[in-house]
């Protein structure tokens, strides 16, 4: 398989910048060259607009300041994922992807207006205080919360290990929005975990996908097939509530199941943007039949694998329509530890279909449930009944096999 050397990445992680963060961006090239003209008409009316600003507003203003927040707003109207960080932010980023950062463990977009959860991670202080997918954020803290302003609520979101933050929630079928205190932590995110769920049939949940995430996946098969003798018999791979993350790990982790075939593509105006991603020789499941839970949080990295899973026949779909980010993001280093993340491509499933703004719907329907955490008192197919629901699709998959296998030869 060969691929872009170059980072590209679908989400972020916790209550950092969100899968669909709100903010603007200048388009500068990431490699410092051809940078585009402003016309003089245009040239003359920002400076004409800051020199009125600076002379004449209320308050005393700072000039850099005031060309960030003019950058930012450049692209606040190209889509929902693109964003110009500061040296903070694109710090928050590189911290983010590694796996450990300081905050509440959730992922969220801005959506029509208002900041949106789209998944807590698994075994976060969000997760753990019954945050949901599909919540509001209202208030930080006493403080209304404004869409377009998504970076200065993470930060008010964010703090040091120990100490609260309040969160004002509106829910779906609540009338009132609800008051949340959530503990800050360090966040460690541990993205891939397994069990046996009954004799030769595993279960592996991916949480996020992280630069460690492709080796993780690999390790937990190896322990299952161990656990199971050496066999799997078939797999449930849990990807509800999971936002997404780097876009390699994302290949890395649909190769492990498949022994050919195009993983994912990507068009874009850009050489670089461009690319067609092929799975290698080499299923680390053996062809085990595979069962993949999503549902509304499965979003982005998470559509991809779904989406090659299913289309190679190699999975079967099971639970709710999936959240539906079909665009990849390419973060580009701009000077001073700043950065530019620009939408620069929309991917495709092999089957050509774009999920942007549609999702993935499933091949079974499920109803909404509750996720069940691993680790929980009792056996996790007792407590979840969508794995409990897959498991039994598993055991119907193996004896049409068996039944298939016994039949007479009449070539």
């Amino acid at each position: 398989m060969s691929h872009p050397r170059r980072t590209l990445l679908a989400a972020l992680f916790g209550c950092l910048l969100g899968v669909a963060l709100a903010a603007g961006a200048l388009w500068l090239s990431g490699r410092g060259q051809g940078r585009a003209q402003l016309p003089r008409e245009d040239a003359r009316l920002l400076s004409e607009v800051m020199g009125r600003i600076h002379e004449d507003y209320v308050d005393r203003t700072d000039d850099h300041e005031l060309m960030r927040d003019a950058i930012r707003g450049m692209v606040e109207d190209l889509d929902p994922h693109s964003a110009f960080m500061d040296a903070n932010e694109f710090e928050d980023l590189r911290i983010a992807t590694e796996g450990n950062y300081s905050g509440i463990g959730i992922e969220v977009t801005a959506e029509s207006g208002a900041i949106v959860v789209i998944a807590p991670i698994d075994g976060s202080p969000a997760a753990r205080a019954g945050i949901r997918p599909g919540d509001t954020i209202l208030a930080v803290d006493g403080g209304p919360v404004e869409h377009a302003r998504l970076p200065d609520a993470i930060a008010r979101i964010r703090g040091e290990p120990g100490t609260v933050v309040n969160l004002t929630i509106g829910r779906k079928d609540v009338s009132k929005p609800l008051d949340v205190a959530v503990e800050r932590a360090i966040v460690a995110v541990h993205s891939v975990r397994h069990e046996m769920l009954e004799p030769g049939v595993g279960y592996l949940r991916i949480s996020q996908f992280s630069d460690t995430t492709g080796p993780d996946v690999g390790n937990a098969l190896r322990e299952l097939k161990r656990q199971a003798g050496g066999s799997l018999r078939g797999l449930v791979l849990d990807l509800r509530n999971n936002p997404g993350g780097v876009l390699d790990a994302a290949v890395e982790v649909s190769d492990a199941f498949l022994e050919r075939g195009v993983i994912v593509s990507a068009e874009g105006r850009s050489r670089e943007s461009r690319f067609r991603m092929e799975a290698g020789a080499g299923d680390l499941a053996f062809g085990a039949p595979i069962a993949v839970l999503i549902n509304e949080g499965s979003a982005s990295a998470s559509e991809i694998v779904a989406g090659a899973l299913r289309d190679n026949g190699r999975a079967k779909l099971l639970g709710r329509r999936t959240f539906g980010k079909g665009s990849v993001q390419t973060v580009m280093p701009v000077g001073d530890g700043q950065a530019l993340k620009l939408t620069t491509s929309r991917y495709y499933t092999p089957s050509g279909a774009s999920i942007h703004e549609r999702g993935l719907e499933p091949d079974i329907a499920l109803p909404p449930q509750e996720m069940s955490a691993l680790g929980g008192e009792g056996r996790l197919v007792e407590r979840d009944a969508d794995v409990r629901t897959a498991v039994a699709w598993l055991a119907g998959e193996r004896s049409e096999r068996i039944a298939a296998q016994a039949a007479p030869d009449h070539r």
